[in-house]
């Protein structure tokens, strides 16, 4: 599992909605056009081909950010959200 920071730029509201709207599923808005979301490989892949059927590539601009545990430990966040948590293990 990889901390991925997902950030957007679509000028259309429509667009952007569908876009922040399926991103919510996914992780925890912590900005207006940006996201904090722990994901598989798996969901990873399911995500960019979910959201290449919402954008408009001519017009609009989505970036991922893979952040390692190395480099996440070092996120620093000053107001706002708090940094998304690391999911823990479950063990039944």
């Amino acid at each position: 599992m990889l901390f991925y920071l997902v950030v957007y730029d679509i000028p259309c509201d429509r667009r952007r909605k569908k876009v922040s709207d399926l991103l919510e599923g996914y992780g925890q808005r912590v900005q207006y056009s940006v996201f904090e979301c722990f994901l598989t490989q798996v969901q990873y892949d399911e995500l960019r081909k979910r959201l290449r059927k919402r954008v408009k590539l001519s017009e609009d601009s989505v970036r991922f950010y893979p952040l390692s545990k190395h480099t996440f430990s070092q996120v620093e966040a000053w107001g706002g959200f708090p940094i998304t948590k690391i999911p823990g293990s479950v063990i039944i």
